[in-house]
């Protein structure tokens, strides 16, 4: 039996709601729970994933940083020279930036397009599981896209900037 009780008055309507039930049913013992308790214990591995996927999330995140970080690191030393030469025939650091980082906006893109239909199909299984269930919407799928390519772009700007503002006689030196 479900019972709807104001918050403030609790112990007297239990008290009042277990005189009733000992009138009514004395053979089966008065045991109660509050709804918020019943929801925090069938909810509560939902919780502790939820915890845990957003601490590797986290973890993932900054570990693919430092791989971009490295990709970006050998790509802008293997293009040394010839961003010394562009620097020199008068491209901009915004120009070199561009440069250096447009392979990496094109495969976070594709990672995009691959991710978000599997990131559907999953989120969408998972949810079928709960009575009451909340549509997909597009635009957390173009959020989540976005935030990964500001996050790939920051970490990338920071190479290319480095390898942009370099000193072009250095790198042409050895020529």
């Amino acid at each position: 039996m479900s019972v709807k009780i104001d918050a403030h008055k609790a112990s007297s309507a239990l008290s009042f709601i277990q005189s009733i039930w000992k009138k009514n049913s004395p053979d089966h013992p008065f045991e109660y729970q509050f709804l918020d308790d019943h929801f925090k214990e069938v909810y509560g591995a939902d919780t502790q994933v939820s915890n845990i996927v957003g601490i590797l999330a986290a973890l993932a995140i900054i570990i693919s940083c430092l791989g971009l970080f490295g990709l970006a690191s050998y790509s802008a030393e293997k293009r040394v020279k010839e961003v010394g030469i562009r620097k020199v025939l008068g491209a901009s650091v915004q120009n070199i930036v561009g440069l250096l980082s447009k392979h990496f906006v094109k495969l976070v893109l594709i990672a995009n397009i691959i991710a978000w239909p599997c990131a559907w199909f999953a989120l969408s299984r998972w949810l079928q599981d709960y009575a009451y269930r909340v549509n997909l919407s597009w635009w957390v799928f173009i959020l989540a896209g976005v935030t990964a390519m500001s996050i790939a772009l920051v970490t990338v700007s920071f190479q290319s900037i480095r390898a942009a503002i370099a000193n072009p006689v250095k790198s042409l030196r050895t020529e």
